[in-house]
């Protein structure tokens, strides 16, 4: 469950802008303040059920947007692509070759 809550959180961060309003309020009082479906159908005077729908919905939506657009993949390269390069500079003498190979494949996820 904490992988997907986090990987939620991700995609409501890249892509939250392509979401109506109420899409936005009712995953971020879910995923990003904690609330309870019973709390957001609280207070929106909607029902449980009519959260629930909606949350799952936009689950599908992110997802969707992330297959076609792949802004969250692109950054967990990214960050893996850096943590390779941090470790290659540590050591004494790193390779150029091996540092303008990680070069090169962040340069390609532009």
């Amino acid at each position: 469950m904490l992988e997907k809550t986090t990987r939620m959180n991700y995609l409501y961060d890249f892509y939250y802008s392509l979401l109506t309003p109420k899409q936005q309020s009712y995953m971020s009082l879910y995923y990003l303040d904690d609330y309870s479906l019973g709390e957001i159908a609280e207070e929106y005077d909607v029902s449980r059920q009519a959260v629930y729908d909606n949350i799952k919905r936009t689950e599908a939506m992110l997802e969707e947007y992330e297959e076609k657009l792949l802004l969250f993949h692109k950054f967990q390269e990214r960050v893996r692509l850096l943590n390779q390069v941090k470790v290659l500079l540590k050591e004494e003498n790193p390779s150029k070759q091996v540092l303008s190979e990680a070069v090169a494949e962040l340069e390609k996820l532009d």
